[in-house]
């Protein structure tokens, strides 16, 4: 089948071909296989973590007050960074708003929000911390690629199990309510059992073997029943694993025979993870 029957077929659009700069920043800022490409990354990682940094530092109050001018110089430095970085991301793909509704895209966006929320919301700026999500770029320069499939059998076997995790969580919230409603009937609000609300807190902590101590039974039956709960809390603990590990031995079955993944990332919305023999993009369709 020739390529222009496939694009007929399936409608790709490829979009206009990059001008040779555009193609240049394309492999430094997406191509992590190249030596400008690679640096590029390592620079974003090591300013990533410095800006991440620079944003802790600011909410301790000694050091806040003491060095507020130089930590508003290197926030607005590193915002004004990485709006760059963004725009010529936008730039050097053929579809820039497919991109920027990517995940990387909306991370990029996120990243860079918070210090201009700031000038009206002024706790706005500590949001910038989502800029650690970033440093997931980190799969593509240490060639970590192939971990992306391992990502997705481990999403596809949590989306496969929410049908038997969420009948698990319904009967949890019912064993939690009778258990609060016969705690509170047992105790009362003079052992601290103020109302069934609170019972049914305490019934959720010591379920989950939490056991703050802020409330507990002093009667034999409360402690008896506690003791029971606790108990049972153990055992509780490995419905949603099993059920989790079940699934993703299932995935992995099914999806037994291993593809070697490549980090090129689409020239036109930059989705990685392709595998190594495809010719076009998975997310768009656009040729690789």
């Amino acid at each position: 089948m020739s390529r222009q029957t496939i694009h007929k077929r399936y409608n790709f659009d490829e979009g206009e071909p990059l001008a040779p700069w555009r193609e240049k920043i394309h492999e430094i800022i997406f191509e992590a296989d190249t030596g400008w490409g690679k640096t590029f990354d390592v620079f974003l990682i090591i300013s990533i973590f410095a800006s991440v940094f620079a944003v802790m530092l600011d909410s301790v109050d000694s050091i806040s007050t003491k060095y507020q001018t130089s930590l508003f110089v290197a926030e607005w430095s590193f915002t004004v960074l990485f709006t760059i970085e963004y725009i010529l991301r936008l730039i050097c793909v053929r579809k820039p708003m497919l991109y920027a509704r990517s995940f990387y895209g909306i991370v990029d966006l996120l990243s860079i929000l918070p210090t201009y929320l700031a000038l009206f919301l002024a706790d706005a700026k500590y949001f910038l911390v989502i800029r650690i999500l970033r440093v997931l770029r980190v799969f593509r320069i240490f060639k970590l690629a192939s971990y992306i499939g391992e990502a997705s059998m481990m999403m596809k076997a949590l989306r496969n199990s929410h049908a038997k995790i969420s009948v698990f969580l319904y009967t949890v919230i019912l064993l939690v309510v009778i258990f609060g409603s016969l705690i509170y009937v047992i105790e009362g609000a003079e052992n601290g059992f103020t109302s069934i609300p609170t019972s049914i807190y305490w019934a959720i902590v010591t379920l989950t073997t939490v056991g703050y101590g802020d409330i507990s039974p002093q009667s034999p039956l409360g402690q008896f029943l506690a003791s029971c709960i606790m108990i049972m809390g153990y055992g509780l603990i490995a419905v949603p694993t099993g059920i989790y590990s079940a699934e993703i031995t299932r995935q992995a079955i099914k999806e037994h025979k291993e593809k070697e993944i490549t980090n090129n990332a689409c020239p036109s919305c930059s989705y990685e993870g392709h595998d190594a023999d495809a010719v076009h993009c998975k997310k768009c369709g656009a040729e690789l």
